[in-house]
């Protein structure tokens, strides 16, 4: 358990910013670096030259929802840097040094997130990113700068793109750096060798040859460059010029010494047997259908209040709660309510506001694929596993449904609703029912057909959409024996083979890069190569040589 004083919190905004500077022209918003050498978010290190730890990136990742639903006029963003001949030197290597284990790689997790939260956008919500690289750009940096649409590097004959890792620390980039120049950059394997091995990187011309910047600028015409690219990427957006953003109000939030607890989302923790129950709870009543009261109703809107409430609540416990290894999730309310809702997410998917609340459902339950917990869904009387929330019982490793044996007026139900056929797909681009059925047509066929229809157990078990369905007089038992067999599992086993099966068939840029992280960079945080007395990370900017096994394992 962390103590309260340690916790992380996610919550912040724009008054509250130490790193960033946001600022808006039109079309174009400006997010710019400037990091305080003395804000970092634990003490024993200085952000200096740029260098970024975990809450630079809270900050990141508040600054890009503000983009999306406060200033809909944006239609591209440029992300450059306040300091002289520096954009960003990367995630600050003292604070790597001093970190755990866990803390280092759900560091990387969440910015790995972000960055890919990035590109989300640009693919769906027509947001494009110019990465403006006034000054030298190294490690994370260039991970940052990789995420986005378009990259122009100052040609100064100083600044350089690199990547480090390798030659410095003994590690791999930790944000998709490897992939992305190969997957995403298309940077050719022998250039791609040398760059990252390379400590100072690459510069100028060869840096645009390589792919590794889409264009070189000299200083005289920098600004003018990057304004220009920015309106030409903005021309293209469907984002529009003339409506009044949505207000982020803050996040009202109660938290005890085992419980978490919002609106609609509850979690329950119970440390002796190291599991959280979730409730998240659909709507109790009529939801705003119609655009114009969506729009009125904003933040309240149960759609984006329960996103941003689960997106939360997942952080959190992803961070500050390491020992608890199982999270049960469980629904309750008005399933037609909620239907309503989704239906009102499909009819209006054209309108900015609505799209960009899609996307942050997107997003957030996209979260839960790639965290390192067993996930199960308990479905009982009274819960409400419909259409959005569906997607939880979907998304988990497995589902257990309660056969109440013929008691009709008191029987679990869920309901597949359109949601479900791909309005949230995962990292690998699938469904979740793409990815239950191996997107194999009958099953989804047979789903489909029942669609919209309250299902019993049977019925659900029948289609493949639940694991098991006790009937009352086993359910406690089942339960039980399931959570205890669980706890007695190794976690590092258990995250290795929940992170394999989760995907099944399909790759993308983006699995790619959360597997490595899991197996490869999760590995080698740990050899004492990088991480020992004598490693390279832990000697970093003390003046002595790294001392290596020159085992090849």
């Amino acid at each position: 358990m962390s103590s309260a004083a340690n916790k992380v919190d996610f919550r912040t905004d724009p008054s509250q910013y130490r790193h960033w500077r946001l600022s808006f022209d039109g079309p174009v918003a400006t997010l710019a670096m400037d990091v305080a050498e003395d804000g970092g978010l634990r003490p024993g290190y200085k952000l200096k030259l740029n260098s970024y730890d975990l809450g630079v990136d809270i900050e990141l990742h508040d600054a890009l929802q503000r983009i999306r639903f406060e200033h809909p006029e944006v239609r591209s963003v440029v992300v450059t840097s306040m300091k002289d001949r520096i954009f960003c030197s990367g995630a600050n290597i003292f604070m790597l040094g001093l970190s755990s284990h866990a803390w280092k790689v759900n560091f990387c997790k969440f910015t790995n997130e972000t960055r890919n939260g990035i590109e989300d956008s640009s693919r769906h919500s027509g947001l494009k990113f110019i990465a403006a690289l006034n000054g030298a750009c190294a490690g994370g940096g260039y991970e940052l700068a990789l995420a986005c649409d378009e990259i122009l590097l100052i040609d100064d004959r100083s600044s350089s793109v690199a990547l480090p890792e390798v030659p410095l620390l003994g590690v791999l980039p930790g944000t998709g750096g490897l992939t992305r120049v190969t997957d995403k950059r298309r940077v050719r394997h022998d250039h791609a060798d040398i760059f990252c091995t390379l400590v100072e990187g690459v510069r100028g011309q060869r840096a645009k040859d390589w792919r590794l910047v889409d264009d070189v600028v000299k200083p005289a015409q920098f600004e003018a460059a990057v304004r220009e690219r920015a309106l030409a990427l903005a021309e293209g957006s469907s984002r529009p010029a003339g409506e009044a953003g949505v207000a982020l109000t803050p996040l009202a939030r109660e938290e005890g010494a085992d419980a978490l607890s919002y609106r609609y989302v509850d979690v329950q923790l119970d440390r002796a047997k190291r599991q959280a129950t979730w409730t998240v709870r659909a709507p109790q009543g009529p939801v705003e259908s119609e655009l114009a009261d969506i729009v009125a109703a904003g933040a309240a809107w149960w759609p984006l209040q329960m996103a941003r409430e689960l997106d939360d609540a997942i952080l959190s416990l992803r961070t500050n709660e390491l020992d608890i290894g199982t999270w049960i999730f469980k629904t309750e309310g008005d399933a037609q309510a909620l239907l309503a809702a989704d239906a009102a997410l499909q009819r209006h998917a054209d309108h900015w506001f609505v799209r960009e609340t899609a996307g942050l459902l997107r997003r957030t339950l996209a979260r839960l694929d790639v965290t390192s917990r067993s996930l199960f869904a308990l479905v009982e009387p009274g819960s409400c596993f419909a259409g959005t929330l569906l997607e939880l019982a979907l998304a988990a490793d497995r589902s257990y449904m309660l056969d109440s044996d013929g008691e009709e007026h008191d029987a679990a139900r869920l309901i597949v609703g359109e949601a479900n056929f791909g309005a949230y797909p995962m990292v690998n681009g699938q469904s979740r029912l793409q990815r239950r059925f191996h997107e194999e047509t009958a099953p989804l066929e047979a789903v489909r057909a029942r669609a919209g229809q309250p299902l019993a157990a049977r019925d659900a078990l029948e289609l493949g959409l639940v694991t098991y369905a006790p009937d009352s007089i086993d359910w406690d038992d089942e339960v039980r024996m399931m959570l205890e067999e669980r706890r007695a599992l190794s976690p590092d086993a258990l995250t290795g083979l929940e992170a394999n099966l989760r995907f099944g068939g399909r790759e993308t840029m983006e699995t790619r890069i959360f597997g490595r992280l899991t197996a490869w960079q999760n590995w080698i945080f740990n050899r004492p190569n990088a991480a020992g007395e004598k490693g390279a990370l832990k000697l970093y900017g003390k003046g002595e040589q790294a001392t290596f096994d020159w085992n090849r394992v």
